[in-house]
């Protein structure tokens, strides 16, 4: 069996991290088995979906390295869906409901008010033709549900929630379609991963009633059910469900200077029993990908700790993979000089600036006025090479007696105008001996 899995949104927004972490799951998952990875457009809301929108999800996927080995639309598959939606009705397993969204709320309201599940009452079905024809006068469209089985419950084996068991006498007929005609999520959605042969659907807890019900709607069209898994659903920093997760998408990481693989690297094993680390390459990542490694407790979200694994992931990178990002005239000498002090690589500019100048340092320490000059006179008279700065220093110990911070501060402070950064035994053979001289001078 070829391993199937799909990452389906829908066009009506950006990505926000929850997307992008299911969206990674389902590609990792994938991956390991070697199998496909398909991008679905849920753009079925033809109100509500925007181009924009899904060349934006294509960007973000592209920008996070997972990569699609297929893609749909769901609104190039409304032929299909009415093929589909008759062979039912003809089946018995769809009806008309004529209630308005008023009737409805107000049904439920009464129900809670019991301390009843607020389950529909399938009154719709008990209609007769003159009742209809009343609706239908007044200029009443009936919107479509699915005839969920009461006669045996549903149970599946879910990858990460283990058994599940749900009455569907409990669950209301889902409505599949509107009074306008327009389709809802549930039932594009089961008639698509039968076409396209999804093997294993990975989403959020969220979805797990919806589970339930489109089981039947697999079985009630013959078709074999995929594997489920539904994961802990993301909380935020303080511990709880947050309304800021949903805006927190690729722009956002992408300004705060965010790499790719910090995203990847902390979504991947967020919510298992595996540590946390930085990784500058996927490849491990796909390997130890596990669903049994996923537990049920919420996954805690901290923006914290992805700035500090991308600060850890930007040690790790090679000058080849950032070089179309650094300032023109970094070579690979300075950013492994400059790295080691970076939080992200559009960090590297700054540092840069003080390799090249002009600086703006602080007015030397009266004491600290011979103590410089001394060391351009040591400098004018040295081999400009890699091992300047031992040179220069131990020359100074010899002379001045100075040692510890009092030998190295001042001249970091010259040359650099600040009290820390980079080693300055790699940093000094950046600035170059004239640029060196001349701050020494100031």
């Amino acid at each position: 069996m070829t391993v199937i899995t799909r990452f389906a949104p829908s066009p009506t927004g950006h990505l926000h991290v929850g997307n992008i972490r299911a969206a990674l799951h389902n590609w990792l998952w994938a991956r390991k088995s070697g199998g496909r990875f398909l991008l679905r457009l849920d753009d079925t809301d033809l109100e509500r979906s925007r181009p924009e929108y899904a060349d934006a999800i294509r960007a973000d996927l592209t920008w996070l390295g997972l990569h699609w080995d297929g893609e749909e639309r769901q609104s190039d598959r409304f032929a299909p869906y009415e093929q589909k939606f008759e062979a039912l009705k003809a089946a018995g397993r769809v009806y008309p409901a004529y209630e308005t969204a008023q009737e409805l709320d107000l049904r439920r309201k009464v129900l809670l008010g019991r301390g009843l599940p607020p389950v529909y009452d399938r009154a719709a079905l008990s209609l007769t033709p003159e009742q209809i024809a009343a609706y239908e006068a007044e200029g009443r469209a009936p919107h479509w549900r699915f005839r969920l089985d009461h006669d045996r419950p549903i149970v599946w084996t879910d990858l990460i929630r283990g058994e599940q068991r749900f009455d569907p006498k409990l669950l209301s007929d889902p409505v599949i379609r509107r009074a306008d005609g327009s389709w809802l999520y549930m039932l594009p959605s089961v008639i698509d991963d039968v076409a396209m042969g999804v093997t294993h659907v990975l989403r959020g807890e969220d979805h797990v009633s919806n589970t339930a019900t489109q089981i039947q709607m697999f079985e009630a069209m013959g078709a074999p059910l995929p594997s489920f898994a539904h994961e802990a659903l993301l909380t935020g920093s303080e511990g709880k469900l947050s309304k800021r997760l949903g805006s927190l998408g690729v722009a956002h990481f992408r300004e705060r200077g965010i790499e790719p693989m910090a995203i990847i690297s902390l979504l991947a094993r967020l919510g298992s029993s595996q540590p946390i680390e930085p990784f500058a390459d996927r490849t491990p990542l796909v390997e130890s990908f596990d669903f049994a490694h996923f537990g049920r407790a919420p996954a805690r979200f901290d923006e914290t700790e992805l700035a500090t694994l991308n600060q850890k992931i930007v040690h790790l990178l090679p000058y080849e993979a950032v070089a179309d990002r650094l300032p023109q005239g970094m070579d690979a000498a300075a950013w492994d000089a400059i790295r080691p002090n970076l939080e992200t690589v559009a960090g590297a500019a700054d540092w840069w600036r003080i390799v090249t100048g002009p600086i703006d340092p602080p007015e030397a320490e009266a004491d600290d006025r011979d103590y410089l000059a001394a060391a351009r006179d040591i400098l004018s008279e040295a081999s400009f090479d890699a091992d300047v700065w031992r040179r220069l220093t131990d020359a100074l110990k010899d002379r001045t007696g100075r040692k510890g911070k009092a030998l190295f501060l001042p001249l970091r402070r010259a040359l650099t105008g600040l009290d820390h950064g980079p080693d300055m035994a790699r940093m000094l053979p950046l600035i170059g001996r004239d640029e060196a001289l001349r701050r020494l001078s100031a």
